[in-house]
């Protein structure tokens, strides 16, 4: 672009309203007669319903609270004592259907003790459940939950 090819922006000028009858846009300023509107400051907040009590405040509130945290899922101490296997991670779990996904968040309650020595990773469990496990001579690691695998997006069909 070249120096002599420059254009200015062209400013769109306000309208100067109230400048007399002659001006176009005198005496009322393009507002009509009197009422609210016609009034300076004047505008109308969302929801406003001419004096009116608004919608949003005639409806009642809704009861309780809905929590958007996903629930953990619960696998209790007894349920251990009939899995076969000696490490016992969120894929057991899954392979022995006592969870629906080995992706969720899994947590190990007490609910009868554990018979056996057994190792248990899992992402949580409660106190009583990590002492009696410790009490048969087993151990207790916290893991991260398993990240579901991501989409193969190339399989696709376009």
């Amino acid at each position: 672009m070249k120096y002599h090819e420059l254009k200015a922006n062209r400013q769109i000028k306000s309208k100067r309203v109230g400048r007399g009858i002659a001006a176009g846009q005198g005496k009322t300023a393009g507002r009509g007669t009197k009422g609210q509107k016609a009034r300076t400051g004047w505008s109308k907040r969302p929801g406003f319903a001419g004096g009116q009590n608004p919608l949003m405040q005639q409806l009642p509130k809704l009861p309780g609270f809905k929590s958007h945290r996903a629930k953990s899922l619960n696998v209790f101490t007894d349920q251990l004592n009939k899995i076969k296997v000696n490490k016992i991670t969120a894929e057991t779990l899954f392979t022995e259907k006592l969870v629906p996904s080995a992706h969720e968040n899994i947590k190990l309650l007490f609910r009868g003790e554990i018979t056996r020595k057994i190792e248990v990773c899992l992402p949580n469990a409660s106190a009583k459940a990590k002492q009696s496990i410790e009490d048969a001579g087993g151990s207790y690691s916290k893991t991260d939950r398993i990240k579901r695998p991501a989409k193969d997006k190339s399989a696709i069909i376009k």
